[in-house]
C-alpha cells in the first residue's frame, strides 16, 4: 500500500501530502540512530521527515511506481535509507536481516499519488482503465465488476464499502455489462450515479463502491491485520507503532488490535470472570485527527485517524482475526 493514503473527494488536494506528519513523527519519537520501518512508503513523505530527524529508515512498498521517490531518498541519504519491495504484511520478514527495529509507521489505503494517476484506475473523477491494482498484477477491479453475479457483487459492496444501496448498484452493473464489458472508471461511476442518484452537497455516489472494489482487489483488510501482527512480532519492549487509517472499518481493526478488550463480548456478572489478556501495547496517546490548519491545506485528510502504541514485554501473539471486526462478505467461503 502506498503512502500517504487518502480518501478521494471532489475537492482539490495537493499530491504527495503526508497526513498528520508532525503527529506521526511525535508518536514515533525518532532520535539519532534509531531504526524505523515505513511500511507504506508511497511518495516517501514520512520517510523523509524521519530521516531529517536523524533516524535510519527502511521503506517498504509493493507499488513499482514509487521508484523515483525511492531513488531520490537513496541519493540524499545513502547511509540511512534502505528500500525493500514487498507488502507491509511481510514487514517482519522483510526487515529480518536489517538489524533491530525501534518503530513502525503504517499509512493505510490508497495514496493521493495513485489517485492522481488516471491510468491506475483508482479514481472515479478521472477517465482511466478500471484497474485499482497497487502491485499492478493479479485480479483487477474490471475482473470483479464484469464476472461477479449480482448477489456476490452486492455483498462485496456492502461489506467493504458499507454501501446501503449495494443491491440496486449491483443490478445496474449487471444490466449495463450485457451490452459489453465495463472497462473504464468514469463508465462505472456513471452507472452507479444512474443507479442511486446524487444530491447536491453529498459525496460522489461512487465513493463507497470504489472503496469496496479497491479493498477487494488489493486484499487490504488481510494486509492490515497481517501487518499489525507482523509489527508486534518485530518490535521489542518499548518499540513504537503508529497507524494512520482513513475509514471506520480500518480504524475499528486498529483500535481493537491495540486494545483487544474493545472487541470482546460483554461478560455477564453472573458468569465466572476470565483472566484478562496480557497487554502487548501501552497507549501512546489518544486517537488523533487532523486539525483545522491541515484540513485547510489538504481537504482529503478530513477522515484520517492516527492511533499509536508502545510495545510491552509480553510475547507477541499469533495472528488472530477474532474480535477485530474485520468485515466479512456474506456467503463467502
Amino acid at each position: 500500500m502506498g503512502k500517504p493514503s487518502l480518501p478521494e473527494t471532489d475537492e482539490p488536494g495537493g499530491p504527495h501530502v503526508p497526513v498528520l506528519l508532525d503527529e506521526v513523527v511525535a508518536a514515533l519519537s525518532p532520535v539519532d540512530g534509531c531504526r524505523i520501518v515505513d511500511g507504506t512508503f508511497g511518495a516517501g513523505g514520512y520517510s523523509r521527515a524521519l530521516l531529517a530527524a536523524g533516524a535510519h529508515v527502511i521503506g517498504i512498498d509493493r507499488d513499482p511506481s514509487v521508484a523515483p521517490h525511492v531513488q531520490a531518498l537513496q541519493a540524499e541519504y545513502p547511509d540511512r535509507f534502505t528500500f525493500v519491495s514487498g507488502t507491509f504484511s511481510e514487514l517482519d520478514t522483510l526487515s529480518a536481516n536489517l538489524g533491530p527495529i525501534d518503530a513502525v509507521v503504517l499509512d493505510i489505503g490508497v495514496s493521493s499519488m495513485q489517485l492522481d494517476q488516471a491510468e491506475r484506475g483508482f479514481s472515479f473523477m478521472r477517465e482511466g482503465p478500471l484497474d485499482m491494482r497497487m502491485s499492478r498484477s493479479g485480479t483487477s477491479a474490471a475482473d470483479l465488476v464484469n464476472t461477479l453475479d449480482a448477489e456476490n457483487l452486492a455483498n462485496l459492496l456492502y461489506a467493504y464499502g458499507e454501501e446501503r444501496k449495494s443491491r440496486r448498484i449491483a443490478q445496474f452493473i449487471v444490466a449495463a455489462r450485457e451490452t459489453g464489458p465495463i472497462a473504464s472508471t468514469l463508465e462505472l461511476a456513471r452507472i452507479i450515479e444512474k443507479a442511486i442518484g446524487r444530491k447536491p452537497g453529498d459525496a460522489h455516489p461512487a465513493t463507497r463502491s470504489f472503496q469496496a472494489l479497491r479493498i477487494a482487489v488489493n486484499g487490504e483488510f488481510d494486509q492490515l491485520v497481517e501487518g499489525l501482527f507482523a509489527a508486534e512480532r518485530l518490535l521489542d519492549e518499548g518499540g513504537r507503532l503508529a497507524v494512520v487509517s482513513f475509514h471506520s472499518l480500518e480504524d475499528r481493526i486498529v483500535k481493537r488490535f491495540f486494545d483487544p478488550d474493545k472487541g470482546g463480548p460483554a461478560l455477564s456478572r453472573h458468569l465466572p470472570q476470565t483472566a484478562a489478556e496480557p497487554l502487548r501495547w501501552r497507549k501512546a496517546g489518544k486517537a488523533i485527527k487532523s486539525g483545522a490548519a491541515e484540513l485547510a491545506r489538504n481537504p482529503r485528510a478530513r477522515s484520517a485517524v492516527l492511533r499509536s502504541g508502545i510495545r510491552t514485554a509480553e510475547d507477541a501473539r499469533m495472528t488472530d482475526y477474532s474480535g477485530l471486526g474485520v468485515p466479512q462478505i456474506r456467503g463467502a467461503a
